[in-house]
């Protein structure tokens, strides 16, 4: 009892809130490109997700998430969920014209 860990989070909880907040991260990331970019070849759009790729570690570390157990495996899964997410929701927001 001298040694008390904080509780963990079971693996199902945590596989989806790494999953959700990817996501959503991306998808965010993809209409801040469309609300503030120019147009496809404007690199703050591509600046936007990667700053979305490093919010997701501080925003799973707020929601519980033990973010030190991370490999490499790990990182690039959020990195890619958040970069594919981005990619289709910005790709869909220049091809139909919508202005924000």
């Amino acid at each position: 009892m001298s040694t008390e860990t904080a509780p963990r989070m079971d693996p199902h909880r945590r596989g989806v809130a790494v999953t959700t907040v990817a996501c959503l991260t991306g998808v965010a990331a993809g209409v801040l490109s469309s609300a503030l970019a120019t147009g496809a070849t404007d690199t703050t759009g591509l600046g936007l997700a990667i700053v979305a790729m490093l919010i997701n570690v501080g925003v799973l570390r707020v929601l519980g998430v033990n973010v030190s157990e991370f490999g490499a495996k790990d990182h690039l899964y959020t990195a890619f969920m958040t970069f594919a997410l981005w990619f289709i929701t910005w790709g869909i927001l220049l091809t139909e014209s919508v202005s924000l």
